[in-house]
């Protein structure tokens, strides 16, 4: 196994920089740089050189075991200027190590069973989260929730099997059940409850991570893109009299009360006059129809049925020239037209729960499925059940993975990371 190195902080200048060292030779190597190092999980103050001084660095010593890879690790808190990170990692390269992958050392982490599957996707979650909602979801994964959700599951599952191989192996003896004891199917049912009612979840929780889009639909000239840019607060779309304006869909991605939200401004609604426009509005119509909101921006009652869902918002605009719901020229409504939003959105996501992965849905599914074939099987078929659904509750963890799913979670990872 090599020995990696990577600066774990953002690049640039800063206060400080942090550079990380992991691997079987991060002592030796931390040594060449440092001299004599600290006892584990200390911080010293040193002198860290490659001929002549670099920097004046704290330096922190990880035990194997005992560090976020799990490998011998090496810490140094240098003074955050680029020139000085550049001079310590040529001297780490020169002495054996190799600057690391992105997402290296999380999988070394995982690899070495450190941090489970799920919390690793949690973390990527945590590291790219632009709102409170984001954040708060995956702080509770990467914080064990989920993990120790599905233990405790797989805690019931392995009583009620235990149960069922002593009915089965110990049927002659004194003090074995001659038949399945009750208690496992109790046991089964409470776990299969509590896993569909986390799949439940998973569409609201989903949604969090992802986000939610919103598109201002309606016909040409309705102020559809004055409101995108009332909401952004700058010019993000051409403003003009002129029908047909917009001819693609423009997007603003915003951080709505601790929800992230897209909202979508769309060519005007209407019979278009030559092909760039057609183009434009039928495609204004794809995303109007995929979106999870629509807010339907008109001049007087009429909506375009052809895109209207039960629930959407209908907002007359233009209040300012005369009878309307908001004016985003004036601003007028506006607030209280983003707060209806949330209020809505907000409600989609109040079931969320601690799934936010298709593959760890997946994997429920398929635990719920065998337990749920077990009403009248046979011990030898519904030990078999348990065992399977045990072992389907341990992937949503991800202590099991295939490689490339792990190639395709870490490689999201910045390289510190």
């Amino acid at each position: 196994m090599d020995t990696i190195y990577a600066e774990t902080t953002p690049p640039g200048r800063g206060g400080v920089s942090i550079v990380r060292l992991s691997g079987p030779g991060a002592r030796a190597i931390g040594e060449g740089v440092a001299g004599a190092l600290p006892e584990a999980r200390q911080a010293v103050l040193r002198s860290v050189r490659d001929g002549d001084v670099i920097d004046r660095a704290l330096v922190i010593r990880f035990d194997p075991g005992a560090s976020f890879t799990g490998e011998e690790v090496v810490e140094f808190h240098l003074h955050g200027a680029p020139v000085v990170v550049r001079r310590l990692m040529s001297a780490l390269r020169a002495r054996g190590a190799r600057l690391a992958e992105p997402g290296e050392f999380t999988r070394r982490g995982f690899l070495n069973g450190v941090v489970p599957l799920s919390e690793a996707e949690a973390l990527s979650d945590l590291l790219v989260a632009e709102t409170e909602a984001q954040r708060q979801q995956a702080m509770r994964i990467v914080s064990g929730d989920l993990t120790r959700w599905a233990d405790g599951l797989r805690e019931k599952l392995i009583r009620a099997g235990a149960l069922v191989e002593a009915s089965l192996d110990f049927a002659d003896e004194e003090d074995a059940p001659a038949e399945v004891p009750a208690e496992v199917m109790a046991l089964l049912a409470e776990v299969r409850d509590d896993i569909q009612r986390s799949v439940g979840g998973f569409a609201a929780a989903e949604r969090i991570r992802a986000g939610f889009e919103v598109a201002i639909v309606g016909p040409p000239n309705a102020g559809k893109s004055s409101l995108l840019n009332r909401i952004a607060g700058r010019e993000v779309a051409l403003v003009s009299d002129e029908a047909g304006t917009t001819r693609d869909v423009l997007e603003l991605r915003t951080d709505l009360g601790g929800l992230a939200v897209t909202f979508l401004d769309t060519a005007g609604l209407r019979e278009a006059e030559n092909k760039v426009e057609r183009m434009g509005v039928a495609r204004a119509r794809d995303r109007a129809a995929a979106a999870d909101l629509r807010i339907h921006l008109v001049t007087d009652a009429t909506v375009d049925q052809e895109v209207h869902v039960e629930g959407d918002l209908v907002v007359q605009s233009k209040s300012d020239l005369g009878a309307g719901d908001i004016s985003a020229v004036t601003g007028e409504g506006v607030d209280g037209l983003l707060e209806k939003v949330r209020e809505m959105l907000a409600a989609r996501v109040a079931g969320a729960g601690l799934v936010s992965r298709a593959r760890q849905v997946e994997a429920l599914q398929d635990a719920a499925d065998a337990l749920t074939a077990t009403h009248y099987a046979p011990p030898e078929l519904l030990a078999e059940a348990v065992r399977l659904a045990a072992l389907r509750l341990h992937e949503v963890i991800g202590r099991v993975a295939p490689d490339d799913y792990l190639d395709e979670i870490f490689s999201t990872f910045c390289i510190g990371k």
